[in-house]
């Protein structure tokens, strides 16, 4: 960023792309709905991108500056996209190769519709504190949940709301997690004191947020229950159960656990799930690939489809007609889109100095403790809007935060509790923000259907900043 467009940017300039962004944002959910992911959000974000552009320029910046803040910011999330196009082309193989259906088929029978949801928000938690991430804990056990809630007519939004709920409890604590060794590193602090502060805001929130949807559960009528087991029967019909297939997912969850590169991690599920679907279900393989009688060029082709384009498995059962689709490597697309995008927008605000500047005003404002936590709050959930990214979330404010905080004689785990609450589970929350982006593509619903349920995500900073009103566990710096 350069430091001068920073000094010169005047508070209404670095707030004039943001207000424009959310007028077309809101203008186009008015209009497109559901479809506004279809392309009207990704012209708005370039749209607003120009605008900034249009700052610069006037700040006297070249264009060749912002260009260059553009391509940092997409390069930087190179492996992102990477681990999307992965993560479609593992969806893929996982539904030919029967895995999917064999998670639904035992859920089904295993998980007892009155405790559904909160059983998909303590699953979630458990997987993502074993692997540390939120991503795989939806793209692996977080698929199989929004096929179980749809076949037991239970609304999406709900059920995608608590698996990323629980995901980002176990993304905030585990030690395996990147942003929870972000955080402390930012602040100034020791992982597991971090871990251990964190503690306190983290647990009621997953509490209160397991009450919630306990209570959603009870009031919730299901649909699907009266026709289990004509469902089982139309997916032992059309694939090839066995327990055996489980390894797959539980090797793909090993891997994660040692600290395997997501990349590698994804390949090897996917490899992994190919291999399964030629030798479980060689018959669908055959179908999906269009020929006539199985050859190895037709095993080739049918894996291949699975995992770069959109499939079908037709079933006795229109819901898991709807169920079993996966869109591949080319599903992905749309998301992808929408990513690069909205990282055009961030890197034109960033090298126009717009963030810092916005930052600045923000902490000017802070002259109490408990002013200066809803500062560092609203910073994080300002660049998870504008900057579109979740590390960037944690960085920025925790550079910014670090000395003030100290100056406030707070402890700096309080900083890097705020950064996680605020920063790290509100990335979820903004369509065009990475993550959310990443959640909205894997599981196929989109943020606005899930917002209001992801309860831990939007309650985890207004339980960090009543923590901060009332003056519990806020750790003072010891002169």
């Amino acid at each position: 960023m350069n430091n001068t467009s920073a000094s010169q940017i005047s508070l209404f300039q670095a707030l004039l792309p943001v207000g424009f962004l959310v007028v077309f944002l809101a203008t186009n959910v008015f209009i497109y709905g559901d479809d506004a992911l279809g392309g009207a959000h990704q012209f708005v974000l370039l749209m607003c991108a120009a605008i900034a552009g249009i700052i610069g320029s006037r700040l006297e910046l070249s264009y060749q500056s912002m260009l260059d803040a553009v391509a940092h910011n997409i390069q930087s999330i190179t492996t992102a996209l990477l681990i999307l196009l992965f993560v479609g082309s593992l969806a893929g193989t996982w539904l030919l190769s029967g895995i999917i259906p064999a998670m639904i088929y035992y859920g089904l029978q295993i998980i007892h519709p009155n405790i559904f949801l909160p059983a998909c928000v303590i699953l979630c938690a458990l997987v993502s504190v074993m692997t540390g991430s939120s991503w795989s804990t939806t793209a692996t056990v977080g698929i199989a949940l929004i096929g179980i809630g749809k076949v037991l007519g239970i609304p999406v939004g709900m059920v995608a709301g608590a698996v990323i709920s629980g995901a980002y409890f176990g993304d905030k604590l585990s030690p395996l997690s990147d942003t929870t060794n972000l955080a402390p590193a930012m602040a100034g602090t020791n992982l597991f004191v971090h871990i251990r502060y964190m503690t306190y805001t983290t647990v009621p929130t997953i509490v209160m947020t397991l009450i919630v949807f306990s209570i959603i559960s009870m009031t919730q009528s299901v649909s699907g229950t009266t026709d289990v087991d004509a469902l089982l029967a139309d997916i032992e019909d059309r694939f090839n159960i066995s327990l055996w297939l489980f390894l797959v997912p539980a090797t793909l969850i090993t891997l994660i656990v040692k600290k395997t590169p997501p990349l590698v991690a994804l390949l090897i599920g996917t490899l992994l799930g190919a291999l399964c679907a030629i030798i479980y279900q060689p018959n669908l393989v055959l179908e999906v690939s269009g020929a006539s009688q199985r050859t190895f060029a037709s095993a080739y082709q049918g894996v291949l489809n699975a995992m770069t384009s959109d499939i079908r498995i037709q079933t006795n059962n229109v819901l898991l007609n709807d169920l079993f689709t996966s869109g591949g490597m080319q599903g992905m697309l749309g998301t992808i889109w929408l990513v690069i995008c909205a990282m055009v927008f961030g890197g034109v605000m960033d090298a126009i100095g717009a963030l810092q500047r916005i930052s600045r005003w923000l902490l000017s404002m802070a002259q109490t403790q408990f002013q200066l936590i809803a500062s560092a709050v609203a910073s994080c959930i300002t660049v998870n809007i504008t900057v579109s990214d979740q590390y960037l979330a944690i960085l920025l404010p925790g550079k910014m935060y670090r000395q003030p905080f100290s100056e406030q004689q707070l402890a700096p785990e309080n900083l890097s509790r705020t950064l996680e609450d605020a920063g790290t589970v509100t990335s979820a929350l903004v369509p065009w923000n990475t993550c959310g982006a990443y959640h909205s593509g894997v599981l196929g619903v989109g943020v606005g259907e899930y917002f209001i349920y992801a309860i831990f995500n939007w309650l985890s900073p207004i339980v960090t900043l009543a923590y901060a009103f009332l003056n519990i566990k806020i750790r003072q710096l010891i002169k």
